[in-house]
């Protein structure tokens, strides 16, 4: 599981002198690298997936934003790093966007459930990765695991 939230607090008393030396208080932010080690379920187990979470100074009133830096074939990741998660949206008209009440935490949780909860695919962010897994699951596998073992080891 990804120990952003961790990492985060060990972060944290170093932000303080790290920011103050190299940006002012509006422009300050906290970003943090690491990994989503996915285990024995679905198609994407065994891979490693590295994420980047920036937090705003207006966290948590606004998402942080999260990049995934791990190349990969996903309905909801497209290969440059975007990614489709409700959470991380700051208005939502499903009313499951971000709220001021959501922690990293959350996050962690909704990253987690874009590779264990694959099959929902009415808004897709990468479109051609979700029909090409509506029209040939064998293949899709195949490609998810080439990529796996291309870019997530």
């Amino acid at each position: 599981m990804l120990t952003l939230a961790s990492k985060l607090k060990r972060d944290d008393g170093l932000k303080g002198s790290r920011a103050s030396a190299t940006a002012s208080d509006s422009t300050r932010r906290v970003s943090v690298r690491d990994r989503l080690l996915v285990k024995d379920e679905g198609y994407y187990q065994g891979g490693k997936f590295q994420f980047e979470t920036e937090v705003p100074d207006a966290y948590n009133m606004v998402p942080p934003k999260v990049r995934c830096l791990t190349r990969i074939w996903h309905p909801n990741i497209t290969e440059t790093g975007e990614i489709c998660l409700s959470l991380l949206r700051e208005h939502s008209i499903d009313g499951t966007g971000w709220a001021p009440t959501r922690t990293l935490k959350d996050v962690v949780w909704g990253l987690n459930s874009l590779f264990t909860d694959l099959l929902n695919f009415d808004d897709p962010l990468n479109i051609e990765a979700a029909e090409h897994h509506l029209r040939d699951k064998e293949d899709f596998r195949n490609k998810v695991e080439d990529y796996i073992k291309r870019y997530a080891r």
